[in-house]
């Protein structure tokens, strides 16, 4: 598969789930929304829902969506990022920069959508929420071991059932993100995903919003750094054990 198609593949499907998910999440927080206030379960099955459809854009790929899997899938020993698809340096450079630029794009679209009200909104915490995650309690040590948990989580179950997303099943990767979400998501909002959280948060940097506020930059690196190493564990237990172990 020509690593252009890979790209693409991988910049709609991301694209679109980071418009689904930061969007339930405007929906929920912003002021003067339909959904104002419909709850953390309504932002749980709003990301599920959002991963259901971007697996669906991406197939072509092995619909990774996250460099958190990419990072699984190299780790476990895999031969091939998805069928056609050798793992090499470059390739994998070539799912990191597409994930990262669809997430991007995702919430620049999504702002476009809730314009007006984001120029309602009041709260500079609120908008910056709709965009990137945030801790309930900043502690460096503890947000990183909740990312590095979640995210273990995610990529060892992508990697039991099938080994790529598209192996899973759409709907079976959907409910996997929303019970990541009801049982760990509660300290950190559960980035679980380096480009949902980089990529949306450099596109509150750089958007005009109306009294934005910072972007939080110091805590950053928390949720890339966590789901990365969670998905490196995650793809060297099952490299080291195997399905077949379990």
């Amino acid at each position: 598969m020509p690593l252009g198609t890979v790209f693409w593949s991988e910049v709609l499907g991301t694209g679109l789930l980071t418009l689904l998910g930061v969007g339930v999440v405007a929906n929920q927080l912003l002021s003067k929304t339909k959904g104002n206030g419909g709850g953390w379960l309504m932002i749980n099955f709003g990301w599920g829902l959002a991963v259901f459809a971007g697996v669906y854009v991406a197939w072509q790929s092995g619909a990774h969506l996250n460099p958190a899997v990419t990072v699984g899938i190299w780790s476990s020993g895999a031969a091939e990022y998805a069928p056609g698809v050798a793992v090499t340096g470059v390739s994998t450079l070539v799912y990191f920069g597409a994930e990262l630029l669809g997430a991007f794009l995702g919430a620049v679209v999504c702002w476009l959508a809730y314009k007006q009200h984001y120029d309602e909104q009041l709260d500079p915490a609120a908008k910056l929420g709709t965009f990137s995650t945030g801790p309930e309690i900043r502690s460096v040590p503890w947000n990183l071991i909740t990312e590095v948990i979640a995210t273990f989580v995610l990529v060892f179950v992508i990697l039991m059932f099938g080994g790529t997303p598209s192996g899973l099943g759409p709907l079976a990767v959907a409910l996997l993100v929303v019970g990541i979400g009801a049982s760990l998501g509660g300290p950190t909002g559960y980035a679980i995903n380096p480009a949902r959280d980089l990529g949306p948060r450099i596109a509150h940097a750089i958007l005009p919003i109306r009294g934005k506020g910072g972007s939080d930059w110091g805590y950053a690196w928390i949720p890339v750094a966590g789901p990365l190493i969670g998905g490196l564990i995650a793809g060297g237990l099952f490299q080291a054990f195997g399905a077949g172990t379990f």
